[in-house]
């Protein structure tokens, strides 16, 4: 379970992130949906301990995560902006690497791996290196090596931006896999379909302020839209639930 409390982010003179705050749960996937340049990237970076807030807090499963990033972050696995791989390595080697890091022994990185490889449909490609992989097999890829650990929250900032329709539907199936283990998992997004295919919760953020959260029938009723992606521009343009 991740909880944020008002945390709040400057770049210079550029207020980034406003008091954002949110909750997601085990067992749920919670959306941080927004346009571009909304605060959901800045927001994600501070949730997994790469950045620090200049207020607020974040607890990942009771950690907090300012006083101590690497406990928290060990019970994360992330999906951050750029996926950056190691175009020299494999796919399971990239799994590897990180499963090292993560103080895996062997045995169970070999099993987790071919347990994703299974999962995330990347038999074909599994031992070929990464360098000139399509987009989607590079999601998948990165995907895998961040959650090589198998940890309880899985935070993925844009996982399907880009992605084909094929793909698409890859991760979405595995995202809901993850929510019925009773994972919590926490993404962003400014795609309204993606949103609404997948998402229990969501915090709609625009300027780096929360608009409003709920599920997408309680946004729907708070703004009395028909669909998602009306409700966020009227939350938007209206600033916010009244």
């Amino acid at each position: 379970m991740i909880q944020v409390n008002k945390i709040s982010k400057s770049f210079g003179e550029v207020q980034a992130v406003k008091e954002v705050s949110l909750v997601a749960e085990d067992g749920k996937i919670t959306a941080l949906l927004g346009a571009n340049g909304a605060g959901k990237t800045t927001s994600m970076r501070m949730i997994y301990a790469l950045i620090k807030p200049e207020t607020g807090l974040v607890t990942v499963d009771g950690i907090n995560s300012t006083e101590n990033p690497i406990a928290a972050r060990a019970q994360m696995g992330v999906l951050p902006d750029a996926r950056g791989l190691y175009k020299r390595l494999t796919a399971r080697e990239n799994m590897a690497y990180f499963g090292r890091l993560q103080g895996m022994n062997e045995a169970d990185i070999k099993k987790r791996s071919d347990e994703l490889i299974d999962r995330l449909g990347m038999e074909k490609f599994a031992d070929r290196q990464t360098d000139g992989f399509s987009q989607g097999q590079r999601v998948k890829v990165a995907i895998a090596r961040a959650i090589i650990h198998d940890p309880q929250n899985i935070l993925l900032d844009e996982p399907t931006n880009g992605l084909d329709v094929m793909s698409t539907r890859a991760i979405r199936a595995f995202l809901k896999e993850e929510k019925a283990r009773g994972k919590c998992v926490l993404f962003s997004s400014h795609v309204m379909q993606e949103v609404s295919a997948v998402c229990d919760e969501i915090t709609v953020i625009d300027a780096g302020v929360v608009r409003a959260t709920g599920t997408e029938a309680e946004l729907l009723t708070m703004t009395g839209e028909d669909n998602l992606e009306n409700a966020f521009v009227n939350l938007v343009t209206q600033g916010g639930a009244q």
